[in-house]
């Protein structure tokens, strides 16, 4: 098969079951056969570098970039696999920041739909993406990737490689109906990326599941096991202009007053994951100006992004109960304005709207847009109506995540606020509506 452009091959890589559209339930979660057949086919490319693997509820995306970034300033070819995207698929596979281009990214698929051929069972979309990302890697010879978990850890198909870090950034209720109902289930399963040999960096402080880790940690064989607040921590965190200012500490080395220009008091505990798991990487600690440049260089975009003012416009991928009051949080310390705060959202199945939308309020947030996010899964318009209804906010509707951020910032005067929430899938459509297609 030949794709004439790029338009084409997505297509066909769209015509395959895709899991992000349509949750799996637990009889149907794969397993990891089919995606270890397909990466046999290609020649097991993940095995030509060594991979950090991260996992966690909340916090993967920019946990993952500030790993790739502090590699790089230490002069290493990084590959970053994460999901999902924002504007493109192609900024899901990265090398050095840099997205797949096109051209690559369209032999690759041509590639993966010759290799289909061979297979007894076609592979999922998720699938074909992260075999196209590990194929990629090997071929532009990376250092290292950095390998950011689809969902859950022991059955997700990134977990075919043998991480020589993994880390889990922590713990919250999310996708229930596959990995839960508990939040020991939910560990459990993301546990299952810990290898024999490798190093674990954990995020999470509560004593129970730190408890679990560490056991299953032990029982896969890890060499050593770091714990946030005991090994590595974020020691101070404090507002500064376009970002944090954070101290950071390792097994091997203090950092002081490290710029993150990133949102959210939440980065400084991100930012201190990604310092342990590259001084576990490198078996050794970071030189300051090394961990100052890589940290001033990295860039989330749809992470407590400001992308207009007058009014201020935000968009957030908070996407569960947790991430909201994390949103919540940093809305009162370091957005705070005179004006009104309009709030965008709309959700996918499996989220609460109510435990959701309450914690906007705690933030001061009493009018939404509500919208459904361009997905199978999105949530009803009329679940988030009901429950901002229940919780005395006042309700309008739009008919997209476009149109609703449009509105929104025209209803707003110069000193108000408009916050866009509740799934990077309406992020994404508030990006494109706002922003020039190229940021």
């Amino acid at each position: 098969m030949n794709f004439s452009d790029l338009p084409e091959a997505l297509a066909w890589l769209d015509a395959h079951s895709d899991f992000e559209s349509k949750m799996p339930t637990r009889r149907t979660l794969p397993s990891l056969e089919r995606m270890k057949t397909l990466a046999a086919l290609l020649g097991d490319p993940h095995t030509a570098y060594p991979v950090i693997h991260i996992t966690g509820t909340n916090g993967k995306g920019s946990t993952a970039a500030m790993t790739t970034s502090l590699l790089a300033a230490m002069g290493l070819t990084v590959g970053t696999y994460t999901s999902p995207n924002l504007s493109r698929v192609n900024e899901r596979i990265a090398r050095n920041g840099e997205p797949i281009d096109d051209g690559s990214f369209i032999d690759l698929l041509d590639s993966l739909a010759r290799t289909e051929a061979l297979m007894d069972e076609p592979p999922t979309r998720f699938e074909l993406l992260t075999a196209a990302a590990f194929t990629w890697f090997a071929d532009e010879a990376v250092d290292v990737a950095v390998v950011e978990v689809g969902m859950g850890g022991t059955w997700d198909c990134t977990n075919i490689v043998h991480g020589v870090v993994s880390v889990i950034t922590n713990i919250s209720f999310d996708h229930t109906e596959v990995l839960g109902p508990t939040l020991e289930d939910i560990a459990r399963d993301k546990a299952g990326i810990f290898k024999s040999g490798g190093r674990a960096v954990v995020g999470e402080t509560d004593p129970t599941l730190v408890a679990l880790f560490r056991a299953a940690a032990d029982a896969a064989g890890c060499e050593e096991f770091w714990v946030r607040g005991v090994e590595f921590a974020c020691t101070s965190n404090r507002v500064a202009v376009g970002g944090r200012l954070v101290d950071l500490r390792t097994p091997g080395a203090a950092y002081g007053e490290l710029l993150i220009p990133l949102h959210g008091s939440h980065q400084g505990d991100n930012a201190a994951c990604a310092l342990a798991a590259a001084e576990a990487f490198f078996g050794s600690p970071l030189h300051e100006e090394v961990v100052e440049e890589g940290l001033a260089a990295v860039r989330v975009p749809g992470r407590l992004e400001v992308i207009g003012r007058h009014p201020l416009v935000l968009v957030d991928g908070a996407h569960n109960a947790a991430g909201m009051m994390v949103l919540a949080r940093s809305l009162t310390e370091e957005f705070a304005i005179e004006g009104e705060t309009t709030a965008v959202v709309g959700m996918l199945t499996g989220r609460d709207p109510t435990a959701m939308l309450d914690a906007l309020v705690s933030a001061g947030v009493r009018s939404i847009i509500a919208c459904a996010p361009d997905s199978p899964r999105a949530i009803p318009v009329g679940d988030i109506v009901a429950a901002a209804v229940s919780l005395g906010m006042e309700v309008s509707v739009a008919s997209s995540p476009a149109e609703a951020v449009r509105k929104a910032v025209e209803r707003s005067a110069p000193d108000d606020r408009v916050v866009v929430c509740g799934s990077l899938y309406v992020v994404a459509d508030a990006r494109d509506a706002l922003l020039p297609r190229s940021t």
